[in-house]
């Protein structure tokens, strides 16, 4: 141990922002979680462990669970920042906190004792599509590799230097994994090796880049704990753990944060981009607007809008929807549109139909399954996507699960389905293409565009229930 943590240190030498995150020298030894009064957490602000949403709130895969976590040993969660993995494994090692959640893949070299896995990661070198694919080990030959120190891709890429010794290998002081690909996009760094999941996120919003090359290595995301730690909290942990697979709580969370990415291929990320500078400052007062009136977050309803019409106030479909958000004449006469084609009545009256699915979805479905459930509803229908919980129910699926409902909708278009419901058949499929769509554009806008903070309302504007559980901020 003492080893690694000279070498640890060594790491540790660049790279450091000033105040960013808290000294260890400045991080009391911690005492058990119980006598602490609370379960002390390393991790690092990432896309997909722990991010801000804004509002002193945050959200990702780890924080989520662990917060799952706190709630079943009984005790608050405090997450202490680090600028990456290598400094919440060394607060680990000195016993500052009681372990490190950071989207680490499993090191069993390291002198840690690890949770069983959360989720399976593989690695892959990632490149420009302004360059020519390859897919062979030896193409490496005379390029540069940019990747994280310690992680397995770098252990992996270590050996293959031997076999491709032409290859440069580049440990940035920087090294978080969406940086190196921000990097990699603006043609600062020639290859970047991370892994999928990290890539997929990125490839939301630089779709220049693409997966060059396959690593023949893969390993499992854990929890890093004491390397002392064989009972007590890691037999807690292991124990919270099996709850969350039977229950298929890691399953949701697993959809949640990872079910949506990279449906959109890269020539739909880039014209959501472009729209975004050219079509959407227009129109971002309308939909902050709508945010005010209903609750639901600005960046929800345009990422509808955008999968609805794509901005477009003159949209019109085959089947007589028009505008904005494609409302149907007899819709927009219920809410009061008096012009499908005018951009604000288009909105707003799409903000309020959205927020009244919502409120017709039963208590138990909670966020953010209900804001996808109504989305695919504005699609479906009320009436049919009730048919479709119904379905899940008789065949033993959880009916408020998204994770569940996705799997059941494309069902109704199967005569055999289609026969049981009372507004028969109806293109289920579609409607989980067009919420996924609308995840990843929201998940878009949530990195490029700001949240609304409206003004104070007066007394019984808002849509009351619509209001009372705004969808999540965080895709």
């Amino acid at each position: 141990m003492r080893a690694f943590l000279i070498i640890v240190a060594a790491l540790l030498a660049t790279g450091c922002e000033p105040g960013a995150t808290p000294k260890l020298t400045d991080l009391h030894q911690v005492a058990d979680y119980r006598s602490a009064g609370e379960l002390r957490v390393a991790t690092r602000v990432d896309p997909v462990s722990y991010r801000s949403i804004g509002d002193g709130r945050a959200s990702g895969f780890d924080h989520d669970l662990l917060q799952k976590l706190g709630e079943h040993l009984g005790v608050p969660v405090r997450f202490v920042l680090f600028p990456d993995a290598t400094r919440t494994l060394e607060a680990v090692l000195r016993g500052q906190v009681h372990l490190a959640a950071a989207g680490v893949g499993r090191n069993d070299k390291l002198p840690l004792n690890w949770t069983s896995p959360l989720r399976e990661i593989d690695y892959v070198i990632v490149g420009r599509t302004d360059n020519p694919e390859f897919i062979e080990e030896r193409a490496l030959r005379g390029r540069t590799v940019s990747v994280r120190h310690g992680s397995l891709a770098a252990d992996y890429l270590n050996q293959a230097r031997k076999r491709v010794p032409d290859m440069n290998l580049h440990f940035p002081a920087n090294a978080a994994d969406e940086h190196l690909l921000d990097e990699l996009a603006q043609g600062r760094l020639d290859l970047v090796a991370t892994d999928r999941v990290h890539f997929a996120l990125a490839a939301q919003t630089l779709p220049n880049l693409a997966v060059v090359f396959d690593l023949p290595v893969s390993s499992m995301v854990g929890w890093a704990l004491p390397p002392d730690a064989k009972g007590g909290l890691a037999a807690e942990i292991e124990e919270f753990l099996a709850g969350a697979r039977a229950d298929d709580t890691l399953a949701r969370l697993s959809d949640r944060y990872f079910g949506h990415i990279r449906r959109l291929d890269d020539t739909a990320v880039t014209t959501f981009l472009a729209r975004i500078r050219a079509r959407l400052p227009r129109y971002r007062p309308h939909f902050q607007e709508a945010q005010a009136l209903t609750g639901i977050d600005w960046r929800f309803l345009a990422a509808l809008a955008y999968q609805e019409s794509h901005w477009d106030p003159l949209a019109t479909s085959w089947s007589g929807v028009r505008g904005m958000m494609m409302l149907t004449s007899e819709t927009a006469d219920r809410l009061g549109v008096h012009d499908r084609l005018d951009p604000r009545e288009s909105i707003l009256g799409g903000a309020r139909y959205l927020a009244m699915l919502r409120e017709q979805l039963p208590d138990d479905v909670s966020e953010p399954d209900r804001s996808w459930m109504a989305a695919a509803a504005y699609n479906l229908g009320m009436g049919h996507m009730n048919g479709a919980r119904t379905i899940a129910q008789r065949m033993g699926k959880n009916n408020t699960s998204w994770l569940d409902m996705k799997a059941v909708l494309p069902l109704m278009s199967k005569p055999e389905y289609a026969s049981r419901l009372k507004a028969g058949a109806a293109r289920g499929g579609e409607a989980v293409i067009m919420a996924e769509n609308i995840r990843n554009y929201h998940d878009i806008l949530l990195r490029l565009e700001r949240a609304y903070v409206p003004p104070l309302q007066p007394a019984g504007l808002k849509l009351g229930a619509a209001a009372k559980a705004p969808p999540p901020s965080d895709g």
